[in-house]
């Protein structure tokens, strides 16, 4: 027996559904008995097939959603095949009355997943807003000709007033793909990512600033090697360091006081200034350094 899938229209597959004809109840519980005792995949087969129709009808339950309808008719059909995996026929009812079930659930739990890449249905009140919200909001609009406030809309449904409040904000806010095109009539349209700002520098800034960078360390090592001993120490364990030495550290590992320390540091300062080719303010800046580290 052929099988049918949504990946064609959703026309052709309507119609190659409805050629499967509805089973008896009689025709029905004797290939539910071959296929729970005996495991015969044929009349599993039969069972699904001539209740895809069904399957569609729920499906159309969930077209508000903004989700394709092939998609949702696909995941009530493995609620369907799981059904039938699970159906008793002992228990004296229909299989649709069973399998209905096991189809809400599947087309449901694909609809929450699908709608947001944020959890929106993590707990069972949720998952029950989720779907009887916009239901109930209506429900009250049509009795009062008006919109209804969260208090009556979690009266009628038994939860919060806070609940309500909380998914009425979920399902007001959508995932909205950068990719996507602004205007959807126009497949030309410039994307939402076009607009994205971009604080990061460009490349040709990016490219300046290291080639500056490389410029400015050649200087310095030029420069540092016009310093004596003690004043390459100091700059480089006091003003480079990450965690700078204190004057009367310096001092004590060369036997001379804070203060010596302190003038032979702003001289050693001023010598990079003078050596490295900065200009206007930066000069000033590096000079300025001399009483920075005062401690």
């Amino acid at each position: 027996m052929h099988f049918p899938t949504t990946t064609g229209t959703l026309e052709s597959y309507i119609v190659e559904i409805n050629r499967f004809p509805l089973l008896t109840p009689d025709e029905e519980f004797a290939l539910a008995v071959k296929f729970k005792q005996h495991g015969d995949m044929e009349a599993a087969e039969k069972l699904v097939v001539s209740n895809l129709r069904f399957v569609v009808k729920v499906a159309y339950e969930y077209n508000t959603y903004g989700m394709k309808l092939a998609d949702i008719i696909q995941e009530g059909n493995i609620g369907l095949m799981h059904a039938v995996k699970k159906f008793d026929p002992d228990k004296g009812y229909r299989l649709i009355s069973y399998a209905v079930w096991w189809i809400r659930a599947y087309i449901q739990n694909f609809i929450i997943k699908t709608w947001s890449l944020v959890k929106i249905g993590t707990t069972q009140t949720q998952r029950k807003l989720f779907f009887k919200l916009n239901q109930a909001r209506q429900q009250l609009e049509r009795l009062a000709q008006r919109n209804p406030e969260f208090v009556e809309i979690a009266s009628l449904l038994g939860v919060k007033a806070t609940d309500i409040a909380e998914m009425s904000n979920r399902l007001s806010q959508r995932d909205v793909s950068l990719d996507a095109n602004i205007n959807d009539s126009d497949d030309s349209s410039s994307k939402h990512i076009d607009f994205l700002a971009v604080e990061d520098d460009n490349q040709e800034t990016v490219l300046i600033k290291k080639e500056e960078l490389s410029l400015v360390k050649n200087y310095i090592a030029d420069a540092m090697e016009k310093l004596n001993e003690k004043e390459k120490y100091i700059i480089i364990n006091r003003v480079m360091a990450d965690e700078p030495e204190t004057l009367q550290e310096i001092g004590n590992r060369y036997g001379i006081t804070r203060e010596r320390a302190r003038q032979i540091e702003s001289q050693a300062l001023k010598k990079l200034a003078l050596a490295i080719p900065f200009v206007g303010e930066e000069r000033k800046l590096l000079t300025a350094d001399a009483g920075k580290f005062s401690s």
